[in-house]
């Protein structure tokens, strides 16, 4: 009986090293063009952060001495106008994210559901009319919104029909909660909360809601990007097996039980994509306000982005410009793992597994 000789190792090596070598030669172009125009700009952000750069002549001169954390320091623990300032940004996008997120997300999937029935005509119509916004301009909106939220504007002329005297949306400066608080008499909180902050901002600040100038902003993110994820969940939607779907229809689970016990956790993926996308653009969002408001009323339109770009740019305080921009970063960044932690894959506890390891073992008993 003929022995087959065992293939050498070192011909399978040498194959792999070559398949390394190929894949190091095609994607060395893209690392390099990283590497140039986002990796070495990072870098040099960095040195500038820590660095007492005026913005005249290269970053990387002789002049230009090392200052460690004094710019980060001035942002966040000096106590004067710019931790002010950055807290009121940070205050001003912490309450966007908080509406954005989970409104586009919600909105995003009940569309997804929606086009994605069999028995809906014009699926490509509405699919692509939901999608619109988000190919336009953000600067055009931006303009349109605008002129719609004007104190004499159509969206006070629609609530006007219902009796509602609508406020002049980009120039009100008060914030919805300190509004509603308004309506039942409490025009200021107790004095643990308007003698105690962060960052310069007294909690009943922090506490103030979005104001209505950024609630305009809040709706327009959530017109403007809905149809964008929409898709995405839609992807997700059209990759799922319908067989558990039918086995859940005839054990009698009705719509809502089967969307929420079969639908919704095999979008987990789906769902943390998405998040993860909101999350990152509600926390760096510039153009909309550079077009608009460029942070008015009161400040109460700024944000960490559009406060990088004015501290750097108009302020020529580059340091702290570029410290706001790697604090956002690191917010980000926790958020985003957090996120990840949140919805991460859990093990089926023992008390479930119990739950249907019953039935079997008193069955075979």
């Amino acid at each position: 009986m003929a022995v087959k000789a065992a293939p050498r190792r070192g011909g399978a090596s040498g194959l792999r090293r070559g398949e390394a070598a190929a894949g190091w030669l095609f994607t060395a172009p893209v690392i390099a063009i990283l590497g140039v125009f986002l990796l070495i700009p990072v870098l040099m952000a960095l040195w500038v952060s820590v660095s007492d750069w005026a913005g005249r002549g290269s970053p990387l001169s002789g002049s230009v001495s090392f200052v460690g954390a004094d710019n980060f320091a001035a942002v966040l623990g000096d106590g004067g106008l710019a931790t002010k300032d950055f807290g009121t940004a940070l205050r001003n996008n912490a309450w966007y994210v908080l509406l954005v997120v989970p409104l586009q997300t919600a909105l995003a999937l009940f569309l997804a559901v929606l086009v994605n029935r069999a028995m809906l005509r014009g699926r490509g119509f509405f699919r692509t009319a939901y999608y619109f916004p988000s190919v336009t301009s953000t600067v055009a909106i931006t303009v349109l919104w605008t002129f719609l939220f004007t104190a004499s504007g159509a969206v006070n002329d629609v609530l006007s029909w219902f009796g509602i005297n609508g406020p002049n949306w980009f120039n009100d400066p008060r914030g919805i909660l300190h509004l509603a608080l308004g309506t039942i008499g409490v025009d200021t909180g107790p004095a643990s909360l308007t003698e105690g902050g962060a960052l310069g901002v007294s909690w009943w600040e922090w506490l103030a809601g979005p104001s209505v100038a950024m609630s305009a902003y809040i709706l327009m993110a959530v017109f403007t990007t809905s149809g964008t994820f929409m898709l995405i969940f839609l992807a997700g939607l059209q990759n799922l097996g319908a067989d558990v779907d039918e086995a859940a229809m005839m054990d009698g689970a009705n719509g809502w039980q089967r969307f929420w016990r079969i639908t919704l956790p095999q979008l987990r993926p789906t769902l943390f994509t998405v998040l993860t996308l909101g999350l990152i653009g509600c926390w760096q969002v510039f153009d909309q306000i550079y077009t608009g408001t460029r942070g008015a009323p009161s400040k109460t339109t700024l944000t960490p982005a559009y406060l990088s770009y004015q501290t750097a740019f108009q302020n020529q305080e580059w340091g702290q410009g570029a410290a706001i921009a790697f604090i956002l970063f690191v917010i980000i960044v926790v958020f985003t793992l957090l996120q990840r932690w949140v919805l991460r894959d859990r093990p089926v506890s023992k008390r479930r597994i119990r739950a249907y390891e019953s039935p079997s073992k008193g069955a075979s008993s």
